[in-house]
């Protein structure tokens, strides 16, 4: 059967003949203009009877689930990404910045070494043009007027080009390193001595990068790839492909970045989760989709 679109007033009848209780409709018309009837569906999902089946949902409440906890639930969520987007940030700048920084002197005489193929996989060379130095990325400025002056390079050097890269550009570049040795460098730079768990790390950085700059939901994310046993941290279970493990990883990188900018990463996570530890409702269903009962924990 196809669904049609119901108003803000049928939207709240809806919720009410479900069984959340909405205590003043005229704010929660606003959020609901606002976030929006779908996006606010992934934060009262957890508030339904049949959770977690997604399956056959019957989509009614558990008993005396609040409208205001949902909207409290979203915004935690809004709130840690925007938390965890300035550090991320400062991650993929240093990774950006020692990546090019030391295999542009490993290979000093190859200033586009992202496309020698004694230094790269031709499989990358292959897709390069048509994945990273396409049109559009020629008409940056910085590349557009390099090519202007020299007019016979077909590249821009690695300082130029890969400051503009995506950070899963840059990631993608860097398993397509075929010298083992530069690559465990750059890891060990990290403090991880073991590629695939470099590897792993640089995986959940950008999947979170890419959640946080989406507006995607947080709070309860399943990594694609499981994060690997390291230096980051003591994990167990689910921890290996939730929030816990995530932010786990993402303390560690930041300490290996500034430790000063981990201590502010510390107090205003540890302040957000207080903030939000005196709603029962909230603060259950943070650590049953998270599994941090105690954030601080995470930092030991």
């Amino acid at each position: 059967m196809i669904k049609v679109a119901i108003d803000v007033d049928e939207q709240i009848r809806l919720l009410r003949q479900r069984g959340m209780i909405i205590d003043n409709e005229d704010k929660a018309k606003e959020v609901l203009l606002d976030v929006g009837y779908y996006r606010l569906g992934f934060y009262w999902f957890p508030f339904e009877r049949s959770y977690p089946c997604k399956a056959h949902r019957t989509h009614e409440f558990r008993e005396e689930t609040n409208f205001d906890d949902i909207v409290r639930l979203y915004y935690f969520d809004f709130n840690l990404r925007g938390i965890l987007t300035k550090y991320l940030n400062r991650i993929e700048i240093h990774l950006r910045t020692f990546l090019t920084y030391y295999v542009s002197n490993y290979y000093k005489t190859s200033p586009t070494w992202f496309v020698d193929p004694s230094v790269v996989t031709t499989k990358y060379i292959q897709s390069f043009d048509q994945e990273v130095y396409t049109s559009r990325f020629k008409r940056i400025s910085v590349i557009k007027q390099h090519h202007q002056i020299h007019i016979n390079d077909k590249y821009a050097p690695a300082w130029k080009t890969l400051e503009f890269m995506t950070l899963g550009s840059v990631i993608h570049l860097f398993n397509a390193l075929k010298n083992q040795l530069v690559r465990r460098q750059i890891g060990a730079h990290f403090g991880v001595k073991q590629l695939v768990v470099f590897e792993s790390y640089l995986c959940l950085v950008n999947t979170v990068r890419n959640c946080c700059a989406h507006g995607s939901v947080l709070y309860d994310i399943a990594l694609p790839v499981s994060i690997r046993r390291g230096p980051a941290g003591k994990m167990e279970g689910a921890s290996y492909q939730n929030l816990y493990g995530a932010i786990k990883v993402i303390y560690y990188m930041t300490g290996i970045v500034s430790i000063n900018r981990q201590a502010d990463l510390k107090k205003e996570l540890a302040s957000l989760f207080d903030e939000y530890s005196a709603f029962q409702e909230v603060q259950k269903t943070i650590a049953k989709a998270t599994g941090i009962k105690d954030i601080r924990e995470l930092f030991v």
